[in-house]
């Protein structure tokens, strides 16, 4: 195994496996890419053609390089043809049986010094090397799509698999210009393991007619930066593929939580596999396109609220970050604005935070002085909720506590003329709760607004049993005029964000409890493989332990499933006081400022 990897072959000529031919060509090696599909390997030649046609056009390489690159990669229909091969990837379709079937062939083909990886993203790498009459050289390496573009490779080794193979496809993939990160093996490895957990919960979700799946996808990718809503990355991945990847899972760890949503089942057998087919959760302009096209579940567009009643002034109700930045937000949208607090000195720090806001928007040009000292006046400040007597509608952002949300609602229920809307921004409690509170629940709404306010563009809206058609139809009306996206979702725990956001990052806890891989290399196989711009540590320290404690064991509560109880380490940081960043301890040490 300490002969260098110069001649490689590629077994699978699929999107994945021509992808990673196209890596390992581009870094200098000889590629044999091998699939009994003749027509896949045509593919795979002009795919590399057209991929670097395209490098020479935006002069990233030369048409020499060029040449240099398609003349290192040829094909073949036979596997024998590996047999100069000092690695061989497998990356066949996700089957046991195929995959033993090609290792078994290899075994009688291959010197016995040559490493083989299996590409497998779902399936156990012992279980393949068991198979193989030398299982010490059968390694995992787990490229993502797409292969050239993608940073990271998950090396995954077995019980059985040798430290030289581990150390030579560890530092072949950094020569690939790849971050190698080491894992054990268990369905999902990392990655995927986290990510697929996630994807079943908001196929779930849908399928529970919870929300729309544009909503579920647009909270998503506005609430928390990602780069694709989750159904459709199951479109883009495969909702075949990505019931295997389950199915593997829930194998291994009989959680809940990896059970594949039976809408994944009934969409694979009907062959509404995603993109590729043409139809899966959305509906694309041919098979293969990225392109959705409207279908009978596509919105009308016709957004604007009807009977909507009219707002023109908005109480804020509260005096930290969340207030402040909710009061900045209707400010800039012309709206009249009363800031209350427990007393006026606390509104006026809170308003004290909205002018240091604004003087950044105008010194980094994207708000005039004019602009700034407008928005300014349009906001009163108040020691009092009586101040709220004539506002249309009152917004609560204070503590997430269900007593004292409640508390403050009664006031206002005695406070707010009729017909005013009353809206909650609470992450986590019951707004039916809240609403009981006032003797109109049927005025009463949640407003989810995420933090920093005037940055964040999504508004969860959570219309309880009680709340009132003219209502949900204002506050969506405001949230445009506001320019927030606001997306539709019942009364439970979590709603959509936190429901689908919290199992994921209680997941990745579990893992570091077990041992199976590090904070570092979580977090880093979450940003490079999933897209995700914060790592799960980097997010809970920033977010804060006890709050996301919270959020858990809410969601535990409402759903009473064993996979969502808090993880032990979580529970344990907290009582300790390590909180995160707020704390300068909480997974990762901080600096204290």
């Amino acid at each position: 195994m300490d002969t260098p990897l110069s001649t490689i072959a590629v077994v699978g000529l699929g999107t994945m496996g021509t992808g990673i031919a196209e890596v390992l060509t581009r870094a200098g090696h000889e590629v044999i890419g091998i699939d009994i599909d003749g027509a896949a390997a045509r593919q795979a030649v002009a795919t590399l053609e057209a991929a670097t046609a395209r490098a020479v056009r935006r002069e990233r390489i030369t048409e020499e390089e060029r040449s240099e690159i398609l003349t290192r990669f040829r094909t073949s229909g036979d596997l024998r043809a590996a047999a100069e091969a000092e690695l061989v990837i497998e990356v066949v379709p996700e089957s046991y049986e195929l995959k033993q079937q090609v290792f078994r062939e290899l075994d009688a083909i291959v010197s016995p010094t040559a490493i083989l990886a299996t590409g497998t993203n779902a399936l156990s790498v012992t279980r393949l090397a068991a198979e193989s009459l030398h299982p010490e050289r059968v390694i995992g390496m787990h490229f993502f799509n797409p292969a050239p573009v993608m940073k990271l490779v998950e090396v995954v080794s077995s019980v059985l698999t040798a430290p030289p193979a581990v150390e030579a496809v560890t530092e072949l993939a950094r020569s690939l210009g790849k971050e190698p990160v080491a894992v054990g093996d268990r369905p999902g490895f990392v990655a995927d393991g986290l990510l697929f957990g996630y994807l079943n919960q908001a196929a779930a979700m849908y399928e529970a007619n919870y929300a729309s799946r544009e909503d579920i996808d647009a909270a998503m990718k506005l609430g928390c930066g990602l780069p694709m809503g989750p159904l459709a990355l199951l479109d883009l991945i495969g909702i075949d593929t990505a019931r295997t990847v389950l199915e593997a899972m829930y194998s291994a760890s009989h959680d809940r939580l990896h059970a594949p949503a039976p809408i994944l089942g009934q969409l694979s057998e009907a062959g509404l596999t995603g993109r590729k087919s043409g139809r899966g959760f959305y509906t694309y302009a041919e098979a293969g396109s990225p392109t959705v096209v409207p279908d009978a579940l596509t919105p009308s567009g016709s957004a604007a609220a009807d009977g909507g009643r009219t707002v023109g002034s908005v109480g804020v109700a509260g005096s930290g970050t969340m207030a402040s930045g909710i009061a900045e937000v209707f400010a800039k949208a012309g709206y009249d604005v009363v800031l209350a607090a427990r007393s006026p000195e606390k509104a006026d720090t809170a308003k004290g935070r909205i002018a240091t806001s604004l003087e950044r928007s105008v010194t980094k040009g994207r708000m005039t002085a004019e602009a700034r000292d407008e928005t300014l006046s349009r906001i009163t400040t108040a020691g009092s909720l009586d101040a709220f007597a004539d506002v249309d509608l009152a917004v609560e952002a204070v503590a997430e506590d269900l007593s004292v949300k409640q508390q403050l609602f009664g006031t206002m229920d005695k406070v707010c003329k009729p017909g005013a809307a009353l809206a909650t921004t609470t992450s986590s409690l019951p707004v039916v709760a809240i609403a009981r509170a006032t003797s109109r629940p049927q005025d009463v709404i949640g407003m989810h607004f995420f933090n920093p306010a005037p940055a964040m563009k999504l508004v969860e809206v959570v219309r309880t049993v009680l709340t009132a058609d003219d209502v949900h139809a204002t506050v969506r009306d405001v949230c445009v005029k506001i320019r927030k996206h606001p997306v539709d979702c019942g009364d439970r725990a979590g709603f959509i964000v936190n429901a689908l956001l919290f199992p994921y990052l209680n997941n990745a806890i579990k893992m570091v409890e077990e041992h199976y891989a590090s904070l570092d290399d979580i977090d880093a196989a979450m940003k490079l493989g999933g897209g995700y711009p914060m790592g799960p540590f980097e997010l809970l320290d920033v977010v804060g332990l006890d709050v996301s404690l919270a959020i858990e064991k809410v969601l535990h509560s409402e759903f009473r499933d064993p996979g969502l109880a808090p993880a032990p380490l979580l529970e344990h940081l907290v009582a300790a006081g390590c909180l995160g960043r707020k704390t300068g301890r909480g997974f990762r040490e901080y600096a204290r400022r």
